[in-house]
């Protein structure tokens, strides 16, 4: 099967689109598939597309005002080309808002299929940056996802919203996780000392630092006495979330192996933000047996088992989530059974078996579409 990925990001980025789009090429390459990615032109100069498991077209790109981390893709031909090019049987559009447009126009001018995968709640950040505009945001991502012959969502909560707000053919296709890099025997003592040299029990935060995240609502956990709690991330609010939490140590960005020892070294996963259609972090934190506190809004619905896993919060609550954290500190042995119990949730859930998911539906999309045109 020959694959196009448009995506709204790719890596060096460091985000939940750009991840996702990396580990379905890496399966679909895997599987014996031809895929290629499309993607925006980074920042700067980077071995990454070297690397990448297959080949990968940038399209110029500006940074995004307010928020450089982020870039969005200008007009231009190479998409369509691309697509034609690479004699593509479907496209897969990760995120479409932009350059997914223009994906999605191509290959309807080439009588391909797509399928559109949904990740981004697109209102919940019109209500954060602009305070309004929901309604418009809404409308955008109906006439896009519309045009698709299916869209996959990450988690039910997702799919409700898409179906009620009138989008249509939308199936449910979660994200995986690497439980082989994230796992709970890369705690490590060293990095626990450094971070809490009083033997204080380390609540984590990791994910970008952005409006939309609500980082802040940790301040009342920092006020704990006992507790640590740990940054891991940047972006645009981090100068505002270093005068906000004084007390909390800021890590900056990690990836890969390090991140993965950080995550295990904690004793309490805590995220923040209630606009989530999935929330891969969640999941990260699971597969390195750490409980979670997380709001009970989009994804971590269908992540988190309140009481067995970790608590839910009452979305937007600082209060709420210094009690859940405070009720965790408390409780060792509790700590210690939603850790266990949230690393077995998670372990069928590997990339792998999430490709498998994904190619599935490829063949149910090609199939129909087949069937369609010999009617």
């Amino acid at each position: 099967m020959r694959v196009v990925i448009v995506t709204e990001s790719f890596p060096p980025d460091v985000n939940g689109v750009a991840h996702c789009a990396l580990q379905t090429a890496r399966h679909l390459a895997a599987r014996g598939h031809e895929p290629l990615v499309i993607a925006p032109a980074a920042a700067a100069a980077d071995d990454c597309d070297r690397t990448a498991p297959c080949p990968v077209v940038r399209v110029p790109s500006l940074p995004l005002p307010g928020y450089p981390q982020v870039r969005v893709a200008l007009p231009s031909r190479r998409v369509a080309a691309a697509i034609a090019a690479h004699r593509a049987d479907l496209v897969h559009l990760a995120s479409p808002f932009v350059l997914g447009v223009r994906g999605m126009a191509a290959a309807a001018r080439l009588g391909l299929p797509a399928v559109a995968v949904y990740q981004t709640d697109l209102a919940g950040y019109a209500r954060t940056y602009v305070g309004a505009g929901e309604s418009a945001a809404w409308r955008r991502i109906r006439a896009v996802h519309s045009a698709a012959d299916r869209t996959l969502a990450p988690s039910t909560a997702a799919l409700r919203d898409l179906e009620q707000h009138g989008v249509e053919r939308v199936r449910l296709w979660p994200r995986g996780v690497d439980t082989a890099r994230f796992r709970p025997e890369l705690r490590d003592g060293e990095l626990r000392r450094e971070l809490a040299p009083g033997g204080e029990l380390i609540v984590g935060y990791v994910g970008r630092l952005a409006p939309e995240k609500h980082v802040e609502l940790l301040s009342g956990v920092c006020e704990l006495p006992g507790v640590r709690v740990v940054v891991v991330g940047d972006g645009p609010s981090e100068a505002s979330l270093r005068t906000a939490l004084p007390k909390a140590a800021f890590l900056g960005r990690r990836t890969g192996d390090d991140l993965a020892r950080v995550f295990a070294s904690l004793d309490v996963f805590a995220h923040t933000g209630p606009y989530e259609t999935f929330c891969q972090t969640v999941q990260e934190a699971m597969a390195s047996g750490v409980p979670v506190v997380a709001p009970a809004a989009g994804g971590p619905l269908d992540l988190v088992g309140h009481g067995r896993t970790g608590l839910l919060v009452a979305p937007g609550d600082a209060d709420a989530v210094r009690d859940a954290v405070r009720g965790l500190a408390a409780d060792p042995d509790l700590r210690t059974a939603c850790g266990q119990a949230a690393r077995t949730a998670v372990e069928g859930r590997t990339w792998a078996v999430i490709g498998d998911l994904l190619i599935d539906h490829y063949a149910e999309v090609l199939g129909a579409r087949t069937a369609a045109v010999a009617a």
